[in-house]
């Protein structure tokens, strides 16, 4: 298995989750996992662009990212390829449901092998992330 694929409805519209994704300031707050901070070097969100990140996790890690936004579709479809190991492209998909917004997340490793080793924190992880997605979305503006 390769292919971790998640959804979620968020009740707030595909411009408003879009917003949230496509904002650096606002995707710096809510990606990555429970206790994970970030801090941005580079985010080009376009076609093309570069993303370059530092995540810190709440033991005090640091994880280098580097990623391409290789499309963006707004306010619909947004594809990262994520270019260190583990090699894996996300893609999410916004689509207007009754409650508000279908997001759907699908993120595919390069490798069965390491997809094999690393799914126990991929699984988790990715829900997480979308628990802060849609708590930035949800959030009030100070």
């Amino acid at each position: 298995m390769t292919t971790f694929s998640t959804s979620r409805e968020i009740p707030a519209s595909v411009e408003q989750v879009f917003a949230a994704i496509s904002h650096p300031e606002r995707l710096a707050r809510w990606w990555g996992p429970a206790g994970f901070t970030n801090t941005f070097n580079i985010c080009e969100f376009k076609p093309g662009g570069r993303w370059s990140f530092v995540m810190h996790g709440p033991d005090g890690t640091n994880y280098a990212n580097e990623n391409v936004f290789t499309e963006v579709e707004a306010p619909t479809r947004v594809v990262v390829q994520h270019i260190p190991e583990p090699r894996f492209h996300l893609t999410i998909t916004l689509t207007p449901s009754a409650a508000g917004t279908l997001l759907h997340w699908e993120q595919v490793l390069e490798s069965a092998e390491i997809a094999g080793r690393i799914a126990h924190i991929i699984v988790p992880a990715n829900e997480q992330n979308l628990d802060r997605l849609t708590a930035e979305v949800l959030r009030l503006p100070a």
